[in-house]
């Protein structure tokens, strides 16, 4: 008989993907890997499809397909290639799935994993931003598990396991401030990509660590909290702590706080749902108070990040306009990393975007189905070109 989990992990070759495989490989006897999926790293995704011994390897783009067959070669795992293979990979029969794929394009994955009934760890934050209603209907309906990853919400939840919802008061979500937290306002406008891409205390990839420096990351999170937990948007906070060691605080009607306090070291998420619902030690460092000092806090200012500003407005909105939000800020981040617009700029794109859509007669108000999310996110992509294209 075989008692080992089957896990397939989606977006393995960014940083989640690699902390995950990391966990993994300190205990390979435990599990049996079914499909890793990466995106342009074809030397990275074959290297660690080999080491864990996988079934398939799903690279994103068809033109990587040949490089990954020939770094697969002789191995006897599967390779494959694009959107079609990336939906079938994360459809084949495991018990738990780690969606860690960035943006919009990790939705329709993990949809298809949670109506296999897998647990589907979640890093991709945007699910729950563009579909979050969705999400938790199809955990329901697949008898799948939602199992937030992201440390702020892996936190809260963390926090929550034996309470009462109803004795919530308040939830605090910790944000670093970011690489520009403490520059002064009238320098951002000359911020570069490369300095938005350079994280105080985080080792992310390029884009999330720049939608650190902006916010968008915290106002994502923020509208996955509401999504995930079902929370009154007005009971959900923000403060800047920069040392990242408090990840998240919920409040109750005692007038207590739990935090969860740690190192900041996406295994501690990663470990807390792999190894769900039982807690077992991690590879991670641990915090002494002592050598730490002092933990400080500061508001989080939304004219210095209106992204918190409209995240607020999208939690009051609801139905797509999560979609338009994250589909608007993606394009707005290309287009900084372009060099096309200015790092403040991004907000005010994706504001122009959201007032666009609403303006559209009802779409914003429309079910959200994957189709019309999928519609929601083309319209806004398309309004935040145009609206990049008429001017700074």
């Amino acid at each position: 008989m075989n008692d080992k989990r089957r896990i397939s992990i989606l977006g393995a070759t960014g940083s989640i993907g690699q902390s995950t495989i990391d966990l993994i490989a300190r205990a390979p006897e435990s599990y049996d890997v079914v499909a890793l999926t990466g995106g342009r790293n074809v030397a990275a995704l074959a290297r660690d499809a080999i080491a864990l011994n996988a079934d398939v390897a799903v690279v994103a783009e068809d033109s990587a397909l040949p490089a990954l067959r020939e770094a697969l070669a002789g191995s006897g795992i599967e390779a494959a290639a694009g959107r079609a293979a990336l939906i079938e990979a994360a459809q084949r029969p495991a018990d738990w799935v780690m969606s860690a794929i960035v943006g919009a394009a990790g939705l329709e994955p993990g949809l298809r994993a949670l109506q296999g009934g897998a647990a589907l760890a979640l890093a991709n934050k945007e699910s729950m931003v563009c579909a979050g209603p969705l999400m938790m209907q199809t955990a329901r309906d697949g008898q799948g598990t939602l199992l937030p990853v992201d440390s702020e919400h892996s936190a809260v939840f963390q926090a929550l396991i034996g309470e009462d919802l109803t004795a919530v008061e308040r939830i605090v979500i910790t944000a670093s401030g970011g690489a520009f937290r403490d520059w002064p306002l009238e320098d951002l406008e000359k911020a570069t990509p490369a300095q938005a891409a350079t994280h105080p205390n985080w080792d992310m990839g390029q884009r999330i660590t720049i939608d650190s420096a902006s916010m968008f990351n915290k106002a994502l999170e923020l509208i996955e909290t509401k999504e995930f937990f079902g929370i009154d948007p007005g009971m959900i906070e923000t403060v800047v702590h920069p040392e990242s060691m408090i990840h998240a605080l919920v409040g109750f009607n005692d007038g207590a706080l739990m935090a969860h306090v740690g190192m900041p070291d996406m295994r501690h998420a990663i470990g807390f749902a792999l190894h769900y619902p039982e807690r077992r030690a991690l590879p991670v460092e641990r915090l002494d108070l002592v050598t730490l000092g002092q933990m400080t806090f500061r508001p989080a200012c939304e004219m210095r990040w209106p992204a918190l500003r409209l995240a607020r407005e999208v939690m009051e909105t609801g139905g797509l306009s999560g979609a338009v939000f994250n589909a608007a800020k993606e394009t707005a981040l290309d287009g900084f990393i372009e060099g096309r617009i200015s790092f403040p700029r991004m907000a005010g794109v994706v504001e122009e975007a959201l007032t666009r859509f609403s303006a559209t007669g009802g779409l914003i108000d429309a079910e959200v189905t994957l189709d019309n999310v999928a519609h929601a996110d083309h319209l806004a992509r398309q309004h935040a070109s145009e609206i990049m294209r008429d001017g700074p």
